[in-house]
């Protein structure tokens, strides 16, 4: 270990670098933090409904979609590194949605039991999300790639169990889960947020999700202390999968059956994990981040049918926000590493 105390004049060099970090990352974290205040004003002074209780339930029953699919996401991006081309991308993730979706919605139609129907979809869901750990740990295929692949493939295999048609579906199960709970919020808003504790836990306070962050930000380390890195990284597909096959079973709720399209959802979800990077002191995928980041931006689509502007403009808004975001944490990140080959 390096002993700075007698660098003489450099002494300081190597706090005065981690404070520089330390600003810029409270810097990026603070605005971003302005950006969403001030968003949030504005909707509220255009909307006199935009802050009440019964919208800001509607917003979590819509973010239980594409925030559940953004919290798969983000374990893969935990697990993948930093790298944008060779790191944990999903690109299925929506696409298996709609094919999980399609088959709970099929399966209630053609008289299964809920229970049954339920455990086809999430059994459909992690099928997908073990091909793809299958193609990027074994047959090391380029995640970018091989996701592109399977998000192709279930895209097709939805069209064929559906004919590509609304299958529509109703029943006890989803009027309660759209019912009002405690706080007149639907009983799906409370899932969601208790889907996002179990999350919290999972990735960031058991072991399980300590070592899966080691092998996405130390691969090489947690190799050489015995980490089985392959399997991790598998595990975190795996579970990629099954949270698209948990969507699913708000989606078909919140949509009142299957329907095509799914796959228009992946640019939200995608938004999420990234915007959620600048709520990190670290700057990595924290599912805590993708949670914010994912209310956010439902909040913005929400505020913009609020005021009567064209829906068409809220992928445009993601589309800068990724791109603000993308590139101000690749600046830092690359200043980072700057810092540690001087220090």
């Amino acid at each position: 270990m390096t002993d700075f105390s007698s660098a003489g004049s450099g002494a300081g060099r190597p706090d005065s670098a981690g404070t520089r970090r330390e600003r810029s990352g409270h810097w990026l974290q603070g605005s971003a933090l302005l950006i969403i205040i001030a968003v949030l004003a504005i909707f509220a002074v255009l909307s006199p409904i935009f802050l009440t209780v019964g919208n800001l339930g509607n917003v979590l029953q819509q973010t239980a979609v594409t925030g559940t699919l953004a919290f798969g996401l983000t374990l893969v991006m935990i697990a993948g590194g930093n790298n944008s081309l060779t790191g944990g991308i999903d690109l299925s993730l929506a696409a298996n949605l709609g094919l999980s979706a399609a088959v709970f919605a099929t399966q209630l139609s053609q008289g299964a039991s809920v229970a049954m129907a339920i455990v086809y979809a999430l059994l459909s869901g992690a099928a997908l999300g073990l091909f793809n750990a299958f193609a990027v740990v074994w047959l090391r295929i380029l995640p970018l790639l091989a996701t592109l692949t399977s998000m192709n493939i279930a895209i097709g295999l939805e069209m064929v169990v559906t004919q590509n048609s609304t299958v529509p579906v109703s029943g006890p199960l989803f009027d309660l889960l759209l019912g009002a709970g405690p706080l007149t919020l639907p009983w799906l808003a409370w899932g969601f947020m208790l889907l996002a504790l179990v999350f919290i836990v999972l990735a960031h306070f058991t072991p399980f999700g300590l070592r899966l962050q080691a092998v996405g930000s130390h691969r090489l380390a947690a190799r050489a202390n015995g980490l089985a890195v392959s399997r991790y990284i598998a595990a975190s597909y795996l579970l990629c999968g099954l949270a698209s096959g948990i969507a699913a079973l708000g989606s078909v709720t919140v949509l009142s059956g299957s329907s095509p399209g799914a796959n228009d959802n992946l640019l939200m979800v995608i938004a999420s994990v990234l915007l959620g990077v600048v709520f990190s002191r670290r700057l990595v995928p924290t599912i805590g981040g993708t949670l914010i980041s994912a209310l956010f931006l439902s909040l913005i689509a929400n505020g913009f049918q609020l005021i009567n502007v064209s829906s068409y403009w809220i992928n445009g808004v993601e589309g800068v926000l990724i791109l603000l975001v993308v590139s101000l944490a690749s600046l830092l990140r690359q200043r980072q590493q700057r810092r540690k080959v001087r220090v």
